[in-house]
């Protein structure tokens, strides 16, 4: 796996992970989504580099231009819920965009253990796209590769990027175990580990609930 760690450099990117830590500047839902947004299209204008160009001509009115463009069709994949913002980042510079979107959630089997279940898929066809699989918080990884595992009767994509904005250790390790070597990976900080129920310490808390609301518990 091909890491990017944009987070390495100082940065304005840093301010808005930081307000997303931030548990007074967390009580602002819009502010926080608005953040996580933000850190979507900073992933994605650096990803948009080692993607491959054509060459078009452009007519302005009062002449023509050459352009390099974007060569290939991109699909948006999305992990639901917490996935929205960050996948609206995304597709602010990829508008033209297949979009997918699934489900991925911990069904609990314990105090400490679950298992992550896949319910819902809208998609398109993946054969020879440039797949963008996004989801904020890496943590155990299991959620990346359950959903990647989900995908897979869709088509086999040309490329695989994955963006995340906090990922501990260990789940980057299950990536590196799980996806393919010349997948790419997009994120904006790392933590050193989990705590016992597999939850980023120090991490933010549970980013879907900050961006969208408290759910009950299954």
């Amino acid at each position: 796996m091909i890491i990017h760690h944009l987070g390495e450099k100082p940065s304005i990117l840093n301010r808005f992970v930081a307000e997303l830590r931030d548990v007074n500047v967390q009580k602002d839902r819009m502010r926080f989504r608005t953040n996580l947004e933000r850190i979507g299209e900073i992933l994605c204008y650096e990803m948009s580099k080692f993607l491959q160009y054509k060459s078009e001509i452009v007519t302005t009115p009062l002449g023509e231009k050459k352009v390099e463009i974007p060569k290939d069709d991109v699909v948006i994949c999305s992990i639901l819920r917490a996935g929205l913002a960050l996948h609206q980042g995304l597709m602010n510079y990829f508008d033209n965009a297949d979009n997918a979107f699934i489900s991925a959630y911990r069904k609990h089997t314990s105090e400490t253990d679950f298992d992550i279940l896949v319910e819902y898929l809208a998609s398109p066809s993946l054969e020879n796209k440039i797949l963008f699989l996004a989801d904020p918080m890496l943590a155990t990884g299991r959620s990346f590769v359950n959903v990647y595992n989900a995908l897979n009767s869709l088509g086999k994509p040309k490329e695989i990027h994955l963006f995340a904005v906090i990922g501990a250790q260990e789940g980057i390790d299950y990536l590196e175990k799980n996806f393919p070597e010349d997948t790419h990976l997009w994120i904006a900080t790392t933590d050193p580990k989990l705590n016992e129920k597999g939850y980023i310490i120090p991490g933010l808390g549970d980013a879907g609930d900050l961006a969208f609301g408290y759910k009950m518990q299954q």
